[in-house]
């Protein structure tokens, strides 16, 4: 394009996949990228930068500190990964930054706050639009199957669960420890394969995490530590690995071929489809992407698994539902174990 580019990315660590990507795939030198981060400011014909260092500031009344810096230069590109965001407020003010063309990416143009439309306005109208199961059919994606398990609720949290509020009472299912039992049992399952398992809740991860003696990554995790487990994931010396909800955007694990979604964001499609993504790398050894999510039966949890099954339903994906039981013959819940 013979013109300076600015690609703005989620986080730092999708800023340097960006970064190895294009050294990777084309025949820019190291010295023509530059990274403006909390870590390097610094700019060149090609800057990549995150949303968050442009919308950084001290208080919400305050000024932006280095919006000035990106407006003053003369882009002639901005990419906006992952664009689906933008219309979020704390995000928005990216879109005002001037270039001559803007180019947004996602797969996942979905909102639960129904501004998705407001993508066009920021950026420009759709140019290119695929629908995941043509990707599929054509090798770009792999083949995936998606299961939901449904689980009961254990009975030590079902008095607390029925005198709770709605809100409180989707936490409570979420996390409920019946769960447990039934991710050990699919690890078992798929022991020769590379297993991502996400949760939203911190205590929930954390205590998955150190019941399987397996390591964690949540938004407190270090970028330095998070490349190197990412590492040890993609080179098969950590096979299973859990996840907070960073593992919605950008994770890189190519390998990564079983996803177990423990508790999520309510009824959030856009969050469904982001975890389905970690793992739909295409494979080497053409195997099939298995995908489950546990729910506690009868409960808000359940009412809002099919809400955020809509999206992907919409793509052509079905889901698989069983009980437990089904899947698990030798299944039994913690609290009726003799």
């Amino acid at each position: 394009l013979q013109t300076k580019t600015l690609i703005l990315a989620t986080n730092v660590v999708a800023l340097r996949q960006w970064r190895d990507e294009i050294l990777d795939k084309t025949t820019v030198s190291e010295d023509d990228i530059a990274e403006y981060s909390g870590e390097s400011k610094k700019f060149a014909p090609i800057t990549i930068a995150t949303y968050q260092i442009i919308t950084y500031r001290k208080d919400k009344e305050g000024p932006f500190p280095h919006f000035g810096l990106f407006n003053a230069q003369n882009w002639g590109l901005i990419i906006y990964d992952e664009v689906h965001l933008l219309p979020a407020p704390v995000f928005r003010v990216t879109a005002e930054i001037q270039s001559r063309r803007r180019l947004g990416l996602t797969a996942t143009l979905v909102r639960e706050d129904g501004l998705e439309e407001d993508v066009f306005s920021l950026i420009g109208p759709k140019r290119y639009d695929v629908p995941w199961k043509e990707l599929e059919q054509k090798g770009w994606i792999a083949t995936a199957q998606c299961h939901e398990l449904r689980i009961p609720l254990h009975p030590k949290v079902r008095l607390d669960y029925a005198a709770s509020e709605n809100r409180t009472k989707f936490r409570i299912a979420s996390e409920n420890p019946n769960k447990m039992k039934v991710i050990e049992d699919l690890l078992e399952k798929h022991q020769e394969d590379r297993v991502l398992i996400i949760g939203q809740y911190l205590e929930q991860v954390r205590e998955i995490s150190q019941k399987l003696k397996s390591p964690l990554i949540t938004g407190q995790t270090p970028n330095a530590r998070r490349v190197e487990l990412f590492e040890a994931f993609r080179t098969g010396e950590i096979k299973f690995l859990v996840v907070s909800k960073v593992a919605n955007f950008a994770i890189d694990l190519p390998d990564a071929n079983v996803a177990i979604q423990v508790s999520g964001t309510f009824g959030s499609r856009q969050e469904e489809a982001q975890r389905l993504g970690r793992i739909l790398r295409p494979k080497a050894s053409g195997k099939r992407a298995e995908f489950y999510t546990v729910v506690t039966r009868d409960t808000v949890e359940q009412e809002f698994a099919t809400k955020r099954q809509l999206f992907l339903t919409e793509q052509g994906y079905s889901y698989e539902i069983s009980d437990c039981r089904d899947l698990f013959p030798d299944f039994v819940p913690p609290a009726y174990s003799s």
